[in-house]
């Protein structure tokens, strides 16, 4: 292991060498050093990066062709322009193109007079200017990756500012060095998400979005819009499992629970190609793997454990290797995960995989770093963390839980609400709540042996139901019942 000494790299303070590191911050990156100008001010001689060229070249070409306005919107956002005045122009001509209107200089000059910003960007012959910038339009999307690349770097700037005000100010104010860790991995995350991050929306802009919506849902026909979960019914209810969303699988232990997130999970990365990620807190790789693979290729999982495999038992995991080995499904076992090291974790596979799916098993196994009056408090913020990271990285997070002694109380087995485990606030974070109930995890001799209930006890945006599925729990999966 090589030794990396700090001398040379942090100066010493005033003291000498009983001085303190970090006596004095950091200079401005941009700042090309102390300069004497009306009573002392800063003279910067950097400048950010940018290239005007090709923002005056990206919005020439706009001006040219509604294709290339539909080449650079995949690329492109107002405040990806360096200057504020491009960034006008580049409102104007998506509000015109938006709405089926031509966007010439002529239009946009009318536009931009009408809003009276066409003198802050220079008059209606600057629009001239960017049109004689670019011989063709025909390149704007190679130009507006140039612009994007430099808005990328802005921020990367600001990014590191924020973490070294971070670092500098965490001594101060008994700030809890944890969340200043995240704070930095969120400023550094937000650099490339790709997401238009705002403050607020007004009504009007969220309305159309609302239409698009409404009119896919119509045009699948009330099919999934989400992360189908392999169960028809379920799907239906549910639409699928919805981006942003927090959903719980609870259930009393040895109920099936972790096998039902598995299922989800397993259907969506294998069956759909959606890259998944489970954090299991409780079983192992290997473990998670052999499950799989039993529920994949229907040899149990005793005789897997055994190594007794039949000939047939070899064909079909033969049969099922190949599909398995290429699903994008990525697993981490570390024992006593924090939220932080979870967030971080599924930051880092959003921006490398397009992360579409999050299993966290379980939840009450999770800690926290911050020091908490009960227990109750700590699972409380673990779920509104949950809650944040599926918001984050817009993806659906399921998190399994574990249900209280509640229903074995009661003469009616079937679970509740009531009876998360821990904490009220699952139920206030969570988006839907799904409940396993199994009649013969109470009697063996039930007439239902060999059914489970999906109880789907909230579901913030649709109805409540509860799907009865097959419980396989030797192949460590719950399927549809047989038609």
């Amino acid at each position: 292991m090589t030794d990396v000494s700090t001398e040379g790299v942090f100066s010493r303070g005033a003291n000498g060498a009983n001085g303190s590191y970090f006596d004095t911050p950091p200079e401005d990156p941009f700042a090309g050093g102390e300069g004497r100008s009306g009573g002392g001010a800063r003279t910067y001689e950097r400048t950010p990066p940018q290239d005007v060229q090709a923002e005056m070249s990206v919005l020439g070409g706009m001006l040219m062709s509604k294709d290339a306005i539909a080449d650079v919107v995949e690329v492109l956002g107002a405040g990806d322009f360096y200057q504020p005045k491009h960034g006008m122009v580049f409102d104007a001509i998506i509000d015109k193109f938006g709405n089926g209107e031509p966007a010439d200089a002529v239009t946009i000059a009318a536009a931009l007079a009408d809003a009276g910003d066409l003198a802050k960007i220079g008059g209606g012959p600057y629009l001239h200017d960017l049109l004689n910038a670019v011989p063709t339009a025909a390149n704007a999307g190679y130009y507006a990756k140039i612009v994007k690349e430099k808005a990328i770097l802005r921020r990367l700037i600001e990014a590191g500012t924020k973490v070294v005000q971070y670092g500098y100010g965490g001594g101060q104010g008994g700030r809890d060095i944890d969340d200043l860790v995240d704070l930095a991995q969120q400023a550094v995350y937000e650099v490339t998400d790709n997401r238009q991050t705002e403050d607020f929306a007004v009504l009007s802009d969220l309305l159309q979005p609302a239409m698009d919506e409404i009119e896919a849902i119509g045009a699948s026909q009330g099919l999934m819009t989400g992360i189908p979960t392999g169960f028809a019914d379920l799907d239906r209810l549910l639409s699928g499992l919805q981006a942003g969303q927090l959903i719980i699988v609870a259930g009393r232990p040895g109920a099936g629970k972790s096998t039902a997130a598995m299922d989800f999970m397993r259907h969506a990365s294998l069956h759909h190609r959606h890259a998944a990620a489970l954090f299991s807190l409780e079983m192992s790789k290997l473990e998670i793997v052999m499950r799989l693979l039993s529920a994949e290729t229907r040899v149990p999982m005793h005789v897997l454990r055994s190594g007794d495999l039949s000939d047939d038992d070899w064909t079909r995991l033969a049969k099922r290797m190949g599909d398995i080995s290429e699903a994008p499904l990525f697993v981490d076992d570390t024992a006593s995960m924090t939220m932080m090291e979870i967030r971080a974790k599924a930051r880092r596979l959003k921006q490398r995989h397009d992360l579409k799916l999050i299993v966290v098993d379980y939840l009450q196994l999770m800690t926290s770093p911050k020091k908490t009056e009960s227990r109750q408090q700590e699972v409380s913020e673990i779920s509104r963390g949950l809650k944040l990271l599926a918001k984050e990285v817009q993806c659906p997070v399921i998190a399994v839980a574990q249900l209280n002694r509640g229903p074995e109380q009661r003469t009616d087995k079937r679970p509740q609400l009531s009876d998360l485990r821990e904490s009220g606030s699952l139920e206030q974070d969570a988006d839907v709540v799904i409940l396993l109930h199994r009649e013969d995890y109470y009697d063996k001799e039930s007439p239902r042996a060999g059914e489970a209930d999906f109880i789907v006890a909230k579901h913030r945006n649709g109805a409540t139901d509860t799907i009865t599925v097959a419980a396989q729990l030797h192949l460590s999966r719950f399927v549809d019942m047989a038609v």
